[in-house]
């Protein structure tokens, strides 16, 4: 029997990407190798409740909704996530994987929408990015920046110039909370006309900090 190590399984809003504001199930594996500045999920990095597949696809049915996003932490740091995706696509539904970028997604199944982040360098993980990644996102993946500052901005430019990013797959700028008020890095991208998508948290405007949501 295949296991995996879950922190929570819920039902909300999606509060980013280009699934915004669809209800979607979230199932939230535990654990993360990566210590971000920013990270919002700190909770998720150690304890949960191990759970056998069939007992997360069972939970994840019970909401009756198509959209299904696997996170964590960082979900590809227990081997079985793989598993767990392609079971999801297999029974039909619309599934993405949210990725810190910092492992290998070469054996993601073909048919989940990968949401992979680039870590920029207030991050404090920036050595992290696993760049061979960049080889395996398709015109439905997408590839996402937290920007704190004009470092972070500059360097994500150069990001997408320099591996041709907006040709490969849809690119997303977010501010990272705390730094900047949004507006500007709306400016910004406005400005410089660049070809990405300028996203908020949803979910945080809606509920703040909740866990759950």
């Amino acid at each position: 029997m295949i296991y995996l190590r879950i922190t929570e399984i819920f039902y909300s809003l999606q509060g980013e990407a280009n699934t915004v504001g669809l209800p979607t199930v979230f199932v939230r594996l535990t654990g993360c190798p990566l210590r971000c500045v920013y990270c919002d999920t700190a909770y998720a990095f150690t304890g949960g409740s191990k759970m056998s597949l069939e007992q997360i696809l069972q939970e994840v049915a019970s909401y009756a909704t198509p959209y299904v996003t696997v996170t964590g932490g960082e979900p590809l740091a227990q081997a079985n996530c793989i598993v767990l995706l392609k079971d999801l696509v297999d029974q039909g539904y619309r599934t993405s994987l949210e990725t810190s970028g910092a492992l290998d997604v070469s054996q993601v199944d073909a048919r989940v929408v990968k949401v992979m982040d680039l870590k920029t360098p207030t991050s404090g993980e920036i050595d992290k990015n696993l760049y061979q990644n960049i080889a395996y996102l398709t015109a439905q993946d997408q590839v996402k920046f937290v920007i704190a500052n004009d470092t972070d901005y500059d360097w994500a430019k150069q990001m997408l110039t320099e591996y041709q990013l907006a040709e490969r797959c849809e690119v997303l700028f977010s501010t990272m909370v705390g730094y900047q008020q949004p507006v500007w890095l709306a400016d910004k991208i406005l400005q410089d006309r660049l070809p990405v998508r300028f996203q908020i948290q949803l979910h945080k405007y809606l509920w703040g900090d909740a866990q759950g949501k």
